[in-house]
């Protein structure tokens, strides 16, 4: 089978694995891009540093050569992004399935809906314009809800990756890789034409609904998102004291961003929803407000886990913020057998000892494969479960009394230190855990909880006097709570303060296109908010360093 130039050998058995030969006309740019020209893009979270193992391939046969020409020789894995194909050389590869941007991923399409909702859409329905849509462009993946503008009622949805994970898996490297028009403009293409098109154009084929009844949409995102999409360059937003070129809502036409020639009307309107500040975006605004948190009587909080963690405290009528460098550890960026959610991936884990158990559960039911990664609900699970079985001590490491006492078949000991592994044959390859990962973790969890930390002594109260947190985000909808507390990823709470309220920039970007008065709401948070900066926070620091333990457990 030929995909413009690439030959695929063969297809793999359960591992769903591919082998590919490249003809040497393609030589000249790395095997990333090759891959990527061709059809298949691979997770290269960090921008192609290197730095990450999102587009790990085996060399099966033939030669590659690195940066400095020095060759690299068949039969190991490498980083696509660091080598290239030397002129007049073949070869052929195995690329696993995990790295592929093409593997099927969770997304967030599932929301609550907490605040009273009237019904005046934002694009008034016409002769032949009947429809609109909500869209959440986060920086993993996006989702799409196709809406009937006459009734209200959702008609479809689709999700997908955000093609822009090929330049990098975070918003910093996008933001430094946005100050080039070229390579800014490339990620919007990138956004447009191979993600939020193809979900567009998927939601009006699932709805039965041409696209030429599309009126308008109303889109949610982080700010540096919806700078790409607009096309304003992001650079200041990286650098103090992190400023936007705009957080107010902004109106896109579907002819200036490049839809219309996907097939859409050039005049078809996209309502940029309003962000609050540089790193606290739009998702978050439609979160506020989507939640109704401003109207509880006792304080509340937005706990918003996605690729990066927000966290908005409401107390009396006043709000408060901040933006945590949590990254994207929780989606396994920087870990050994670290994945997205999607098919596949090891998506739970209970682990106890005395005796020894350890049951694990995939995404999709299937059996875990010797290669399946795994996705940031089975860390939480293995953090809390690891800690509270006596495994893991408190600074993260593995107990060596309790490492003695598992099954051979589970312990890993080798150059990288020790490792736990979840599936696969005894002295083989398989999904492990870290004593390194655990490491990469409390750091993500920390940030998280000493930014929480933070708002409540800004406010003056504590955890306890909570009346409700809203977790939000994808990823809080596949987390245990229970495990969430007892790993320290949100302190000091109890399970009934918590409340799992799923992707609740998707359920804003619903509300402002059913009811234009939701949009005028969203608009007036960003007079309301005191932004929080964490770096100017004198104490920060001491709570970051307090949370980098996992919580003490009473083991008699």
């Amino acid at each position: 089978m030929r995909h413009a130039g690439l030959i695929v050998l063969e297809a793999g058995p359960a591992a769903k694995r591919h082998c590919f030969e490249i003809p040497a006309a393609l030589a000249g740019c790395t095997l990333t891009d090759l891959l990527a020209q061709h059809g298949f893009p691979l997770n290269t979270r960090c921008g192609q540093r290197g730095w990450c193992r999102g587009c790990m391939v085996e060399l099966r046969e033939g030669e590659l050569v690195d940066a400095s020409g020095e060759p690299v020789a068949a039969g190991v894995a490498l980083r696509s992004c660091q080598v290239y194909l030397p002129p007049g050389g073949r070869v052929v590869l195995e690329i696993p399935e995990r790295p592929q941007i093409g593997a099927a991923p969770q997304v967030g399409e599932t929301f609550v809906i907490d605040v009273p909702c009237g019904f005046a859409p934002l694009f008034p329905p016409a002769a032949g314009r009947d429809t609109g849509f909500a869209v959440d462009i986060g920086t993993t993946t996006v989702v799409v809800l196709l809406v009937d503008l006459t009734s209200g009622h959702v008609l479809s949805r689709a999700g997908g990756f955000n093609a822009q994970i090929s330049f990098g898996d975070n918003v910093l490297t996008r933001i430094g890789a946005g100050s080039s028009p070229t390579v800014r403009r490339a990620m919007r293409r990138a956004l447009v034409e191979q993600t939020l098109a193809p979900l567009l154009h998927k939601a009006c084929e699932r709805a039965g609904r041409d696209p030429s009844r599309l009126a308008g949409g109303a889109v949610a995102g982080n700010t540096t998102m919806l700078h790409i999409l607009a096309d304003v360059d992001p650079t200041s937003l990286g650098i103090a004291p992190f400023t936007a070129s705009f957080l107010e809502g902004r109106v896109l036409d579907a002819a200036g961003i490049g839809l219309a020639a996907c097939g859409f009307d050039p005049a078809m309107a996209l309502q940029l929803l309003p962000g609050l500040a540089a790193y606290i975006g739009a998702d978050v605004t439609a979160g506020v407000h989507a939640t109704g948190m401003t109207f509880d009587l006792s304080p509340s909080l937005l706990v918003d886990m996605g690729t990066n963690g927000e966290v908005v405290l409401c107390v009396d009528g006043r709000l408060v913020g901040c933006a945590t460098a949590a990254g994207p550890a929780f989606e396994g960026a920087g870990l050994s057998s670290g994945a997205r959610a999607q098919t596949g991936a090891i998506e739970t884990v209970r682990l106890a000892l005395a005796p020894f158990e350890v049951e694990i559960a995939t995404i999709g039911g299937q059996p875990a494969a010797h290669n399946a990664g795994i996705c940031g609900s089975a860390y939480v699970d293995f953090l809390a479960t690891g800690r509270s079985s006596g495994l893991l001590l408190a600074n993260g490491r593995f107990d060596r009394k309790r490492w003695l006492e598992i099954p051979s078949e589970y312990r890993i000991d080798d150059a990288g230190g020790l490792a736990f592994r979840l599936a696969g044959n005894h002295g083989g390859p398989g999904p492990r855990i870290s004593e390194i990962d655990v490491a990469h973790l409390l750091q993500a969890k920390a940030a998280i909880g000493a930014g929480i930390d933070t708002l409540l002594d800004v406010t003056g109260i504590s955890a306890r006097a909570i009346g409700r947190v809203y977790l939000a985000g994808g990823f809080g909808m596949h987390i245990e709570v229970a495990h969430a507390i007892g790993m320290g990823l949100l302190p000091g709470f109890a399970e009934q303060q918590v409340r799992v309220v799923g992707n609740t920039a998707l359920a804003g970007a619903l509300l402002a296109l059913l009811d234009r008065g939701a949009l005028e709401a969203m608009e007036s948070l960003r007079a309301r908010i005191e932004v929080i900066e964490l770096n100017l926070q004198e104490a920060f620091e001491d709570r970051y360093i307090d949370h980098l333990s996992l919580p003490d457990v009473d083991h008699t």
